[in-house]
């Protein structure tokens, strides 16, 4: 397997679900690059179990999980959460929106969403949380009526 085509092929999407999970634009990219190192590092006993996303965005989500805890015992700074331009200023405010409504999630919610938004299938998400199938496809839907609601309460739409 080639390193580079995987992380051309990967990168934008593992940076995406850690920008999802930690809401903060130079951690995300942080994780996105200690996520690659570990793929390069262990690619060679990638033993093909699963699919190479599988992989990928389980060691992502442990970056990211490892992050969190990391955070929770270290005092934070309150800085405004970095956002990458859109041209439109309405998509703009909606995607900083959808951004703080995740990170308001718990933890496995706030992953699960953050794969489903770069449309990973049901089963291959359950495989990287460790959850089964069915689990996921509820947790999906609740998670969808937890962010309506919080946009509905933002007026984002009726």
């Amino acid at each position: 397997m080639d390193f580079e085509a995987i992380y051309i092929q990967y990168s934008p999407q593992v940076f995406r679900v850690c920008m999802g999970y930690i809401n903060d634009y130079e951690q995300a990219r942080d994780l996105t690059q200690d996520t690659f190192i570990s793929v390069w590092k262990n690619l060679p006993s990638f033993e093909g179990r699963s699919k190479i996303s599988t992989w990928i965005f389980r060691i992502a989500t442990n970056n990211c999980l490892r992050a969190i805890e990391k955070s929770k015992r270290l005092p934070v700074t309150e800085l405004p959460p970095y956002l990458p331009i859109i041209p439109e200023e309405t998509q703009k405010e909606q995607l900083k929106l959808l951004y703080n409504c995740i990170a308001e999630l718990e933890e496995t919610d706030r992953i699960i969403i953050s794969l489903v938004l770069e449309d990973l299938p049901h089963m291959e998400i359950a495989a990287i949380v460790g959850l089964s199938h069915n689990n996921i496809r509820v947790k999906i839907h609740r998670i969808k009526e937890k962010l309506a609601i919080k946009f509905r309460h933002d007026g984002q739409f009726e």
